[in-house]
């Protein structure tokens, strides 16, 4: 069985969707591939977890129409507190003082992947659900891409195949695509909590010896957990007791919120930072976490996938308006290219961050503290970083 579409996307996660909702007024035939059906995506752990939409986000998501129905389930990130366990260091960001609403805003992956979902299927875009990529072979004019539904086995072709499935992208793995990776000795705990005190719309970023604490406000007296350990310290804390956990995390944090209680369960996961070596391989383009991983500290994993999604469906619409093929090599690469910059900008920036702030080398907890206080007072670094925090660093400042 052949179908033959423009534009195939692999992956029915937020990147794929995205680029589809972006492109379902371009006049392409578009079909999603995805390997998990709607009601396994829907209940898979991943969809606990906190996002920290930068306010540059929001607007993208105001133009491709998906904001105005998720903004109710968003908490606004009024300030941001950032410090350093143990240390004098801290800096703090304000909304009030950039003259914005907020700085950012916290969804669940859950709240925004299932809206996002609904509104694929509202828009009649092809879904081929669920199906697994077996094979592709990308030719002068069409790429072809071997799938399994089941027992059934089908081929479809398209002018352009997008690999936005994930870090395990089965396309990059086909495409032969190879990957710088940074393995940080780190896994991320995630959980929510409720506080004794209102977070007031504060999101606290601390740093500790073994790497950062973030609690991200979701309610008035809820907050998101993204709790950075070593990997043994996780895997100790994960089979701790509630109590015992608890007592571990009031201790790293300290008591701004007052007392903290869990709302509910402990989930870990590994990380590392893990970049692919290209974007393109022939009649193919990668996108989001399938072509780069980044380290939760700042919060910019889904924010620069997102850009990615923007980016390339501007080119593609602008291609396929004047009647030109939306999978030619030129213009594959030039997209490439233009996101090279916001790749090394964001990606260098987290790396960096995790570095200086996951030890506790005298000398070097010495100077980042140095340049927390500094940056307290100094209006114009302090606002940068507050641009970088809000996803705008590659935008102009308003005078």
């Amino acid at each position: 069985m052949q179908q033959n579409y423009d534009l195939l996307i692999v992956g029915g996660g937020l990147a794929g969707n995205c680029l589809a909702l972006a492109l379902k007024n371009s006049g392409l035939r578009i079909a999603i591939i995805e390997a998990n059906s709607r009601e396994h995506l829907h209940q898979s752990p991943a969809g606990d977890r906190a996002l920290a939409l930068a306010s540059g986000t929001v607007m993208m998501l105001e133009q491709l129409n998906i904001w105005q129905g998720i903004s109710h389930a968003a908490t606004p990130i009024k300030h941001i507190h950032i410090s350093d366990r143990g240390h004098f260091g801290k800096t703090r960001l304000s909304a009030e003082k950039e003259h914005v609403d907020a700085l950012g805003y916290v969804i669940t992956a859950r709240d925004i992947e299932t809206y996002v979902a609904n509104l694929v299927t509202e828009a009649g875009i092809t879904l081929i659900i669920p199906a697994r990529v077996v094979g592709l072979m990308s030719g002068d004019n069409e790429v072809c891409v071997s799938l399994k539904q089941g027992n059934e086995s089908l081929t479809v072709s398209a002018h352009l195949l997008v690999g936005a499935d994930g870090g395990l992208s089965s396309v990059r793995q086909l495409l032969d695509i190879p990957q710088q990776i940074t393995e940080y000795g780190q896994t991320a705990i995630v959980t929510t909590v409720k506080s004794t005190l209102t977070n007031n719309n504060t999101a606290f970023e601390r740093f500790t010896s073994s790497g950062p604490l973030a609690l991200l406000p979701v309610a008035k007296n809820q907050c998101a957990v993204v709790w950075t350990r070593t990997t043994q310290d996780a895997e100790e804390l994960m089979t701790s007791s509630d109590s015992d956990f608890l007592a571990t995390l009031q201790l790293c944090f300290g008591f701004k919120l007052g007392e903290l209680s869990l709302s509910a369960p402990r989930r870990a996961f590994p990380l590392s930072l893990i970049r692919a070596e290209a974007m393109v391989s022939g009649r193919a383009v990668i996108i989001g976490n399938a072509a780069h991983q980044l380290h939760p500290v700042a919060g910019q994993g889904f924010n620069l996938g997102l850009r990615d999604v923007v980016k390339l469906a501007e080119i593609l619409t602008e291609q396929s308006e004047l009647n030109r093929d939306i999978g030619e090599t030129k213009l594959l690469q030039a997209y490439a290219a233009s996101r090279k910059k916001d790749h090394d900008l964001t990606i260098g920036f987290t790396d960096t961050v995790v570095k200086i702030f996951s030890n506790e080398w005298l000398s070097l907890a010495l100077v980042r503290n140095m340049g927390l206080t500094l940056l307290d007072h100094i209006p114009a670094v302090k606002k940068l970083l507050t641009r970088h925090a809000m996803g705008l660093a590659e935008k102009k400042p308003s005078l």
